[in-house]
């Protein structure tokens, strides 16, 4: 992790998105201010209350799902909670990576601090405290569908246990061992505490924050691939213009048309009758209008996710002020999945527009460039098997596309009978991700060859220039046939070390 940022304070407003990307990857702690305390203490007298009373609450004086109808004796709260933790410790696969088991804990607690989960004080801290000494169970990443995260959640709670697996200090080892390590001890379970551990969609939240984090750096870089592209193939920019982009406002193009001309600031494209054709490819055309549709499908997905994050989807859900127990569905996450899918859509049109633009750039035809973008002629391979790659890459993103979300199979004896599928969503998202940074990245390379392979009519735009040499820096011109999967992925991997706009690159006002 990097240094330590200050302190994310949970308080009177909730995490942003931001707040948990600083925990879960930079190793931010969490503080806990009074007016946390103060909801946390009043949602948990509701629940002493019900108990004292012997009023009927579901999870805290009956069983779960089917079990809803079965009374627990009052001797039997406590151990109930423990005995449930391992009864939903369900999850296979691999294990979730280290930045996302500390976003679902972070997540947790936010929502805990909401106020409607009824967790002792004494369990929130211990989860918090667990954050911050960077304590983190093994999550096994299958076994939720969406109808709160059942199954990763009961995983975190068996680790707070001292049950099951755990990474500590960059080790795996047994949750106890680690505990002590960690300088923790376990979790002690009251009425209602196991089940308020567990009862979250807190795996999928805190992944979806990861993600959009992911996909506002990634989308710097396809700025940059755009120009540099838009450049190489020498481009109409009239597609950029405000004037016809104002003339049907479709959501975001005229804001991803702002970014790009800014990039393009100083180009001779701009000059008149500078461009090859009057129109080009729609993969060229279209880029505003696609990167756009990014921008919108975005904004809906960051929104459906801060509501998860600064909500309680308990249920019940503990009104401390109301001083009441309310059974709901609010852990549904239809709306939000609704969102993510959407998000991948757009993420798939943006697949298909770089695969087409690589495509167009190594053809003649298209780009009165050499074929496969070989110096050499064509005893060379030059790129042309990256096709191979770009169309696999495309494929794959394109099928993970598809709508994972309508309703899995039932469970609990037919009482859960509909669900999100909302952790699939995500990854399946997150895999699209990493993948168009592939095709990014290539698309970054061919238009730098691209644009060695000719002399432009006059001066690059600064985006451009900086994404040439960017790309200089990490890749070779290509001369003579060589492995080609390299470099590709050593410039994948700068793509996700680095930030689009921390340096130079984009052009001040003054430069406009």
């Amino acid at each position: 992790m990097d240094v330590c940022l200050p302190s994310v304070v949970f308080g009177e407003a909730p995490p942003k998105l931001e707040d948990i990307v600083a925990i879960a990857r930079r190793g931010a702690r969490i503080e806990i201010s009074q007016a946390v305390e103060d909801r946390i203490l009043a949602s948990r007298a509701v629940i002493e209350r019900y108990v004292a009373t012997n009023m009927p609450a579901y999870g805290v004086t009956t069983g779960l799902g089917a079990s809803v109808d079965t009374a627990l004796s009052a001797d039997d709260l406590a151990a109930f909670q423990r005995r449930t933790v391992p009864a939903h410790t369900v999850g296979v696969g691999p294990s979730a990576a280290t930045d996302i088991v500390r976003a679902m804990m972070a997540t947790r607690a936010a929502c805990m601090a909401a106020g409607g989960a009824g967790v002792s004080p004494s369990v929130f801290h211990g989860l918090v405290d667990a954050v911050n000494a960077q304590f983190h169970p093994m999550i096994p990443i299958l076994g939720s569908i969406g109808a709160a995260d059942l199954s990763q959640l009961s995983h975190m709670a068996s680790g707070l246990l001292g049950e099951g697996e755990a990474e500590y200090g960059g080790r795996v080892m047994r949750a106890s061992e680690a505990l002590a390590a960690a300088g923790l001890k376990p979790i002690e379970l009251g009425p209602k505490d196991g089940h308020a551990l567990f009862v979250s969609n807190a795996y999928s939240v805190g992944h979806a924050c990861l993600v959009l984090h992911d996909v506002n750096h990634l989308y710097g870089w396809m700025e940059l691939a755009a120009v540099l592209d838009f450049e190489a193939f020498r481009a109409n920019l009239s597609v950029l213009d405000d004037r016809a982009l104002a003339a049907r406002p479709a959501f975001g193009q005229r804001q991803a048309a702002e970014g790009l001309r800014r990039l393009l600031a100083g180009s001779s494209l701009w000059q008149a009758n500078a461009a090859r054709r009057i129109q080009d490819p729609l993969s060229y055309r279209c880029i505003p209008q696609v990167f756009g549709a990014l921008l919108h499908a975005r904004d809906e997905a960051r929104v459906a996710t801060e509501i998860e994050l600064a909500s309680s989807g308990d249920n019940p859900v503990i009104l401390g002020k109301e001083d009441v127990i309310l059974s709901h569905g609010n852990f549904d996450l239809t709306a939000f999945v609704l969102a993510w899918e959407q998000l991948g859509q757009a993420l798939a049109h943006i697949a298909t527009g770089t695969a087409y633009r690589c495509l167009k750039l190594m053809s003649p035809g298209f780009s009165d460039l050499p074929r496969f973008l070989t110096p050499m002629g064509q005893s060379r391979t030059g790129f042309s098997t990256v096709q191979k790659t770009i169309s696999a890459l495309e494929a794959g993103i394109r099928h993970l596309a598809l709508p994972v979300s309508f309703a899995p199979l039932p469970a609990a004896d037919g009482v859960e009978d509909q669900a999100s599928m909302a952790p699939s969503v995500v990854d399946k998202t997150a895999t699209m991700v990493e993948r168009l940074r592939h095709l990014v990245a290539i698309e970054l390379i061919l238009s730098a060859q691209a644009l060695d392979l000719h002399d432009p009519p006059g001066p690059l735009s600064h985006g451009a220039s900086a994404a040439h040499a960017f790309v200089r820096k990490t890749v070779d011109h290509l001369s003579d046939d060589r492995a080609v999967s390299p470099d590709i992925i050593r410039l994948s991997e700068e793509i996700a070390a680095r930030d689009a706009s921390e340096t130079k690159w984009r052009p001040t006002s003054e430069n406009l």
